[in-house]
């Protein structure tokens, strides 16, 4: 279990990539936890007692008391542009209805990445990753969605992370998916891209049914 003696368990879902914020940042520690797959469609009692108000995943407990959605944003500012600037509109690229939605969507994503390389630039201080030469909380948190970045790229076509452009994040990429952390935890990229494109089929459908 945890290191020290303490007891830690994890109630996620495959698919989140918010889950393997969390699996990275324990990993990288060397923290050892009991990892429990949750239905979201049909939540364990333990889930719903752990996380009665807002009922999502990740859950951490620890030594039977749950700490709900231990990954929140930091005050740091790059922290905070990742969620708000990123990944805000990037996780409606894969919900909504229209193709026009999902190219505004994908366009306000793909402006995000002008100012993170340069984020990268600033933080890293020439080294490998956000954090210097250690991996940092702002690793973790864009780590996190290496796979779904991959998988996006296989769905649209289209390089999400361009070396051409943004030659750091492109670099920063291939750098944190080699640590043995990420490969311990990451998604299988054909699965998510399946995942993903079950979730835009089924969307795509409905859209059509509902012009009929």
């Amino acid at each position: 279990m945890a290191n020290g003696g303490d007891e830690l368990k994890l109630l996620g879902m495959w698919a989140s990539p918010y889950v393997v914020r969390v699996q990275l940042a324990l990993h990288l520690k060397g923290v050892s936890y009991e990892y429990v797959e949750e239905d979201l469609a049909s939540k364990s009692e333990l889930f719903l007692r752990s996380n009665p108000v807002h009922k999502t995943v990740p859950i951490l407990i620890h030594n039977g008391k749950p700490v709900c959605e231990s990954q929140r944003a930091v005050a740091r500012f790059w922290a905070a542009y990742v969620e708000d600037k990123l990944l805000a509109p990037w996780g409606k690229v894969f919900r909504v209805k229209t193709d026009e939605e999902r190219a505004e969507w994908t366009r306000q994503t793909a402006a995000a990445l002008g100012p993170l390389e340069d984020g990268l630039r600033e933080c890293s201080k020439g080294k490998g990753f956000f954090g210097g030469d250690c991996v940092g909380y702002v690793d973790v948190l864009l780590g996190s969605m290496v796979p779904w970045v991959r998988a996006t790229e296989r769905l649209s076509g289209d390089k999400l992370i361009d070396a051409g452009k943004a030659p750091l994040l492109a670099a920063w990429m291939e750098r944190i998916s080699e640590l043995d952390a990420a490969k311990a935890v990451f998604q299988d990229v054909d699965r998510v891209v399946e995942y993903a494109g079950a979730i835009q089929a089924r969307l795509s459908a409905a859209a059509a049914a509902s012009t009929q």
